[in-house]
């Protein structure tokens, strides 16, 4: 990260309901805005990972295997990466607040279908919709949300927002799976359906009008000539980091009940324990990380980095014994936790006037990289097991590092 870069996200541009000035406060009521985002991302996510939780029974009720039912996640992610990125150079003019109210109704239709499908071939269907819906949400939410609020308290919206990601380890995926175990996946899906169409109305009632953010066009902040996206170091960088330790991070967690199941030998209600345990860290490293990023957001990155590929190692090594497993899952959520807001930071710090470009990108690569994650890691769970699923996706982490280590230096804003 640039030492002149800037240690916040770019002011918002306003609309017509213009939210505060730089001297003003962000209001109680624009916070709320900031919530129903991330109930929002919440809910998107928890969408998305929900067959984490529920891998085996569903791939008993599908009469399919665990690993195809994993490859679900990657019709996911395929979607969401080719949709985010498209969605804030297609919305032209359109107000950001009905974009994002219609994409929650794409969502509980997919929703809706999964906890229909009688077989594979709906189920792909269904998280086809998933991602349509997933990628305009998780690809807008975080601009969004630097306009609702005084600039100095942009920073602290994103964590807000990229926090219901961490919130649906915290509780979705946990409590999904206890509804799961108690009364069937289809149920568990059904009341994401009902949850997305609750929040259709709350994203039309508390956001302002949104259009598009005005920038000039062509131009940077300083007037000279854009640099394509790909040719600023820091975003490049980042990207090519995500996407090797998004791989590595999904390759593993999207196996993660099985490999519990079977290395440590514990039952459906301890896998949903250890899945709190993460959750709740993850949740811290979301807010610490997006702190120690308005700062330092390229180390914190580094660092995230190697708490993942720490964690993996720690279930490769030592995943037979119970407590070592449980410290490794909670230090796996405090460092996965924070990546999200960290490394949208690193990025956006070095392109303040395209936010919503960069988090288009940002989330598309994010989201093949878990599709990429979830494919590889049921090709290797299903060929060769667990334990070498662990070390192949420890080794993907490293490489993380390495480039994270080796690149991005020297930045500029």
């Amino acid at each position: 990260m640039s030492s002149h870069t800037s240690t916040s996200l770019p002011a918002p541009t306003h609309d017509s309901r213009p939210g505060p000035s730089p001297e003003q406060r962000t209001t109680p009521w624009q916070w709320i805005g900031v919530a129903v985002l991330a109930l929002s991302t919440f809910v998107v996510v928890t969408s998305e990972m929900l067959p984490i939780g529920v891998l085996t029974p569903m791939a008993d009720g599908l009469h399919i295997s665990p690993g195809t039912a994993g490859f679900s996640l990657s019709v996911t992610g395929v979607v969401t990466a080719v949709t985010a990125p498209v969605v804030p150079r297609v919305l032209g003019a359109l107000d950001r607040r009905v974009v994002l109210a219609a994409a929650m109704v794409v969502l509980a239709v997919g929703n809706a279908l999964t906890a229909a499908a009688g077989g594979f071939g709906l189920l792909v269907v269904s998280r086809i919709v998933v991602g349509v819906g997933m990628g305009a949400v998780w690809g807008l939410s975080s601009a969004v949300a630097t306009r609702l609020v005084a600039p100095r308290n942009a920073m602290l919206a994103v964590s807000c927002t990229v926090g219901g990601v961490a919130a649906a380890s915290v509780v979705g995926v946990p409590l999904g799976t206890l509804v799961g175990n108690s009364f069937g996946w289809r149920t568990a899906f059904a009341a994401l359906t009902a949850a997305a169409l609750l929040l259709t109305a709350g994203l039309l009632l508390v956001l302002p009008r949104l259009p598009r953010p005005a920038a000039p066009a062509g131009r940077g902040e300083s007037g000279t000539a854009r640099q394509p996206l790909l040719r600023n170091a820091p975003v490049a960088v980042g990207l090519l980091l995500t996407v090797f330790l998004v791989t590595a991070h999904f390759a593993a967690y999207t196996y993660v009940r099985p490999v519990l199941e079977e290395r440590t030998g514990v039952t459906p209600g301890t896998v949903a324990l250890f899945l709190l345990l993460y959750g709740l860290f993850g949740l811290i490293g979301n807010f610490a990380a997006g702190a120690l990023a308005a700062r330092r957001a390229r180390h914190t990155v580094l660092g995230l980095a190697a708490g993942i590929g720490a964690s993996i190692l720690l279930l490769a090594l030592f995943g037979t014994v119970a407590s070592v497993t449980g410290f490794g899952m909670a230090l796996w959520g405090l460092a996965y936790g924070g990546l999200s807001v960290a490394g949208l930071a690193w990025m956006t710090q070095s392109a303040p006037d395209r936010v919503e470009h960069i988090t288009g990108l940002y989330v598309g690569v994010f989201t093949a990289a878990i599709a990429l994650g979830a494919f590889l890691g049921g090709t290797v769970v299903e060929a060769a097991g667990s334990t070498p699923l662990l070390w192949s996706a420890a080794a993907l982490a490293a490489v993380a590092l390495t480039v994270g280590v080796c690149g991005g230096r020297k930045t500029r804003s």
